[in-house]
């Protein structure tokens, strides 16, 4: 694999960029303590919109989002964990969302979750933040089991979008972790994604950086 340094000059060569241009095109997460402070209503709002992203224009869903929020009671869980399957039919009718019903089944379920995470963690916030990103992929899998439509990719973007520092195995990182030969496919076994997140882990002890300008830079470094 080559050395985040490499990575890093690389991508300042080939865009032409001084190393103030490059910084100001790298994501920032929150920090632990910003994270712990959004509140649940936030996040799984966040998280919902992220599900519904899936296969969709994020214009779209982003639109109709005003309209969602009225449809979920605000997105606070605890309310949205009591819809009877009645309420969640009756919104098949609400022109004003998008009407997926598979996905709006799935957010009752992912209310639940997400109430249940902050009832033990003092905040679902509290919860994400905490987690170490040396074992990201692992926060992953959990979000995969215990919510709904949280698969494939949809449980990194959600993370990326609340501010949890994560990598993305977009088609450019993915084809740039092919290039370095540290793997020959997309990964989705729990013994290849860990092999990635230990390529990552070794990239942010060179660096100090966080995984997703890593991520950012390494995506960066494909078709030049």
């Amino acid at each position: 694999m080559k050395s985040f340094k490499w990575l890093y000059e690389h991508v300042q060569q080939h865009q032409g960029l001084t190393a103030q241009e490059l910084e100001l095109l790298l994501p920032k997460p929150l920090s632990a303590e910003q994270l712990s402070a959004v509140p649940d209503d936030r996040l799984f709002s966040d998280l919902t919109r992220r599900v519904f992203r899936a296969g969709l224009k994020h214009a779209l869903v982003d639109s109709k989002w005003p309209a969602f929020e009225q449809a979920f009671f605000g997105f606070v869980p605890q309310k949205v964990c009591l819809m009877s399957d009645e309420q969640l039919e009756k919104l098949m009718q609400n022109k004003q969302i998008i009407r997926h019903f598979g996905k709006i089944k799935a957010t009752r379920h992912n209310a639940l979750m997400v109430a249940e995470l902050s009832e033990k963690h003092q905040g679902f916030g509290c919860f994400l933040a905490d987690w170490p990103e040396d074992d990201i992929v692992s926060l992953w899998a959990l979000l995969k089991k215990e919510g709904a439509q949280l698969g494939g990719s949809s449980g990194a973007a959600f993370l990326r979008m609340a501010g949890k520092d994560t990598f993305l195995l977009t088609d450019d990182v993915v084809a740039a972790l092919k290039a370095q030969d540290i793997i020959d496919k997309k990964p989705t076994a729990k013994r290849d994604l860990q092999k990635v997140q230990a390529v990552f882990n070794e990239w942010q002890q060179q660096s100090g950086r966080p995984l997703c300008q890593i991520s950012r830079l390494l995506s960066c470094t494909v078709g030049w």
